[in-house]
């Protein structure tokens, strides 16, 4: 259900290159929810880094709620970058394998399966 993959670069340049990725893919960038800092400012002794980048194909996102409205609650996709036992990781989790468990319209299935190759590209690029 998840595709992660493992960069050799350092936090803050994974970030970057990840928001230049989903950019150059025709992906815009609704937030970056920086949850380290954010925990961190609350008080809690949280050491990993952690981005979770809200992103959105405008085009797929329209196709995805003309199929089933109730899906905008799964809109718009995350990708995160995040440390984990000193390691940088780039994940998200498969649109495909998500949307099937929200709804059983056989046509949502190739507008997911083409998210999540957008979505794989991405983050090949970042790491």
């Amino acid at each position: 259900m998840y595709e992660i993959l493992e960069s050799n670069k350092p936090f803050e340049i994974a970030a970057q290159d990840l928001e230049s990725a989903v950019k150059a893919h025709g992906f815009g960038i609704l937030h970056i929810h920086d949850l380290g800092t954010t925990l961190r400012d609350k008080g809690f002794d949280f050491e990993p880094s952690c981005q979770v980048f809200e992103i959105c194909n405008p085009a797929q996102a329209e196709n995805v709620m003309a199929i089933d409205m109730r899906l905008n609650m799964a809109l718009p996709c995350r990708i995160s970058v995040y440390t984990e036992a000193g390691k940088v990781k780039i994940g998200y989790i498969k649109p495909a394998e998500m949307l099937s468990g929200l709804s059983k319209d056989p046509s949502l299935n190739q507008i997911a399966y083409e998210v999540e190759a957008a979505m794989k590209d991405i983050i090949s690029d970042a790491v």
